[in-house]
């Protein structure tokens, strides 16, 4: 049986960070491109980060850039989103996706981003 299990949401200030976790079981976590998607109310799921399989290659939705960083550990099959100088707009919930002959979603992680 296929999970990912996101972990690390929570509320934290403008300006502020966190670090999401997606922790794969029941796949073989290397040969998976690994993402980040957000769904914000009234929005549409938007790509917020991808990390292709072991060679490890990123690509960042243009909001992002400069302020998100996505990372794996294939011995832990964990993906990682580390998320600095939040805004108020990178409130959602953020979703691991994992990506190769099937895809998988992850339950979702709650991100506010409030004052």
């Amino acid at each position: 049986q296929v999970q990912l299990v996101e972990s690390g949401g929570g509320l934290v200030q403008p300006g502020g960070s966190l670090r999401l976790s997606c922790v794969a079981t029941g796949i073989t976590f290397s040969l998976y491109t690994m993402s980040w998607y957000r769904q914000a109310p009234g929005k549409e799921r938007e790509l917020v980060a991808a990390i292709r399989r072991a060679g490890g290659s990123t690509n960042y939705a243009d909001s992002v850039k400069g302020r998100f960083t996505i990372s794996r550990d294939n011995v832990k099959n964990t993906v990682y989103l580390e998320m600095n100088s939040l805004k108020t707009e990178d409130t959602a919930v953020y979703y691991c996706n994992a990506h190769s002959v099937s895809t998988y979603w992850g339950q979702g992680t709650q991100v506010t981003v409030s004052s």
